[in-house]
């Protein structure tokens, strides 16, 4: 009795019917055929099995240990006097660990008679037969105490002898058939789960792996990718098994799951499936689907914070548009009163008031920040440069007894930021670290990490007294300050909108051993795609000035480009022969625009890349109707190259 071998279970992957049809066809072979995987656990045995060994139900099922079978087998004296049982048992185990083919035979104590013939599979485990030839034995035994009387019977025996292995070597060759399309179909299997991009597993309720592809590793970074007879916290780690052992414990008591939850060791999201692998009688085990979807779920946290961000737009823009008006006439009725003989006193009222209105507009200004839409300038940025660029800007108005330290470990290439909101939120975060420093001052460490392959985190850390309770609450909600009349509340929740938009997010704590203030952003790390390659460009561009900057732009990534100032010149350009790319404004002078031109172009059979740049509001219909990728104004080369980067197909 021994195996056909996989690096684990290979039933979780068969479909119902499949295995229907596989027990049924193995049903009808004449002699009984067991398979063991590579751990020695029955994977099927025919119907013939459990009836020629008289088995327990127990010891046919899927998973039945083959030293179980010979241990019952034994204690029931099938092997004769074994002496230790135990030590016989092992002594088969050792012998079938060997994987060697084998053929014997040996008289049952019941006074049958079995040929057993064992062939290990490539995978591992075995296949093996078991042929009744109590028949065969007889005649070959009346044949030696008779020869000399049953001359004639011989002649009969020998022809049945002839008919019995007739019969057997077509059985065999069926036999032989099954088992290649066994494997065939196991090979198929591991195949498939391999290619999938998700790791696919089943433990049993000792919670050890039966199967598993390779992928463990590809889900959460340096975690083993053989994992058949581990636990599941040895495979998946400490932390990862503490987030999914609870679900778990729901799959052995028949709920199926999924869930998502964050690997803070490598910064991934990852999303988990148990169902529960239900037999006859109870649940034997979980079958486990995990992938990565951390893209996903960036892309999922800036779609939804884009819309909230849209909502707060349209429930802003009106009460923000009354509001101003409110403030102009309060301004104007003040700059009357100031110019009336009202005296000192009222003279200080009236500039008070003033000072009140400007701030009130100068908060309007955040709330339009805030709640409208913002061009994402997305480039490739050298870390160092760009935090140097920042120290520059904020050490010269830091008070003398506040100091700032900047440190980068690891981030050695260029990724792809939007630098200019990155600085703007590092410096929101520096200033309000010095605010929280106050009289006393103190020190403050702005550091800049990769985090795996996943993400970028900038870390600002102070010294001060750190987050109250309430601020640790509601920091990030708009209007929230701590500075009484001194702050908008919109500092750290502008942050933290720009940081969700690029897909990223914010984490605000307190420094567990000096008590200051930490304020973590952390970005999709982007690494820069390779540039296209050199390409005939037709530049579209009605203003002199820009055509000229975008071409010089063009032509330092080694593109040739030819120009045109509006949509009727651009028309006669599009049959150039070796045209690769077409570059237009959106706002062209004469009667097309470059969306129009650009359509017209596309349906008259020019197979192009096309594009869009432009300086319109990203609310502007022009912009948000047209139908191809567009490049906000102003931009850098470095923005222009990532851009076509992204767009154009290489």
């Amino acid at each position: 009795m021994l195996a056909i071998g996989t690096e684990g279970d290979p039933v979780p992957l068969q479909s119902s019917e499949t295995a229907t049809l596989t027990q049924a066809g193995l049903n009808l072979i004449q002699q009984a055929l067991s398979i063991y995987d590579r751990r020695l656990n029955l994977v099927i045995g025919n119907r013939q099995f459990q009836d020629m060994f008289d088995l327990p139900d127990q010891l046919v099922k899927p998973g039945a240990p083959f030293s179980e079978t010979i241990r019952y087998l034994a204690e029931r004296g099938d092997y004769g006097a074994v002496g230790d049982v135990d030590v016989f048992v092992q002594s088969r185990v050792d012998q079938a660990l060997a994987f060697e083919p084998h053929y014997m035979e040996r008289t049952r104590a019941n006074g049958r008679v079995i040929s057993v013939e064992g062939h290990p599979l490539p995978q591992g485990g075995w296949v093996t037969v078991y042929t009744d030839i109590t028949p065969i034995k007889r005649q070959e035994s009346l044949l030696r105490a008779r020869s000399e009387e049953l001359s004639d019977q011989v002649l009969t025996y020998t022809e049945e002898l002839a008919q019995t292995n007739r019969a057997l070597t077509s059985s065999n060759i069926a036999l032989e058939e099954t088992k290649r399309q066994l494997t065939v179909m196991e090979s198929r299997t591991r195949l498939t789960a391999e290619m999938m991009p998700a790791h696919i597993a089943r433990i049993d309720r000792d919670l050890h792996y039966t199967f598993s592809n390779r992928r463990l590793g590809k889900v959460f970074p340096g975690r083993p990718t053989d994992l058949l007879g581990l636990h599941a916290r040895d495979a998946l780690g400490d932390e990862a098994f503490v987030q999914i052992s609870p679900y778990f414990t729901r799959a052995f008591h028949g709920e199926s799951s999924v869930f998502e939850f964050t690997h803070e060791t490598s910064g991934r999201r990852i999303r988990v499936a148990l169902t529960p692998d239900k037999g006859k009688d109870q649940i034997t085990g979980v079958y486990i689907l995990s992938m990565d979807v951390t893209e996903e779920a960036q892309s999922r946290a800036a779609l939804a914070q884009t819309r909230k961000r849209e909502l707060a737009a349209q429930l802003t823009s009106g009460v923000a548009h009354d509001f101003s008006n409110l403030l102009t006439i309060i301004m104007g009725l003040q700059s009357r009163l100031a110019q009336m003989e009202i005296g000192n006193d009222a003279q200080e009222l009236v500039q008070a008031t003033n000072a009140a209105v400007r701030r009130g507009g100068k908060l309007l200004e955040r709330i339009a920040t805030i709640s409208g839409r913002r061009d994402v300038h997305m480039e490739p940025v050298h870390i160092h440069e760009m935090l140097k660029g920042l120290e520059s800007l904020t050490v010269p108005t830091l008070p003398a007894n506040i100091r700032l330290k900047i440190d980068v470990c690891g981030v050695d290439q260029r990724v792809v930021l939007d630098a200019g909101a990155v600085q703007d939120g590092l410096l929101n975060l520096i200033i309000n670290a010095t605010h929280a420093l106050g009289a006393d001052g103190g020190d403050i460490l702005l550091t800049a990490r990769q985090i795996r392959e996943t993400w970028i985190e900038f870390r600002v850390t102070d010294t001060g007294p750190g987050f109250a309770p309430d601020a640790l609450e509601h920091a990030l909600d708009p209007f929230f300050t701590t500075k009484g009349g001194e702050g908008s509340g919109l500092g750290l929740s502008m942050v933290y909108d720009q940081t969700t938009v690029a897909g990223g997010h914010v984490k605000i704590f307190n420094n567990s051993e000096t008590g200051g203030a930490i304020v973590s952003i952390r970005l999709p790390l982007r690494i820069p795609a390779q540039p296209i390659a050199p390409r005939l460009v037709l530049l579209v561009e009605d203003n002199e000035t820009i055509r000229t900057s975008v071409r010089e732009m063009l032509i330092s990534m080694g593109h040739q480009v030819v120009e045109a100032s509006s949509a009727e010149e651009a028309s006669g350009l599009t049959d150039i022969e070796g045209l690769g790319l077409i570059l237009s404004d959106v706002m062209l002078e004469g009667a097309q625009t470059g969306p129009e031109f650009l359509n017209a172009t596309a349906q008259s059979g020019l197979d192009v890349p096309m594009l869009l740049m432009t300086s319109l509001p990203p609310d502007d219909p022009h912009r948000t109707n047209a139908a191809f990728p567009v490049l906000p104004k102003p931009f850098t080369s470095g923005e222009l190259a990532t851009f076509l980067s992204q767009e154009v197909p290489s």
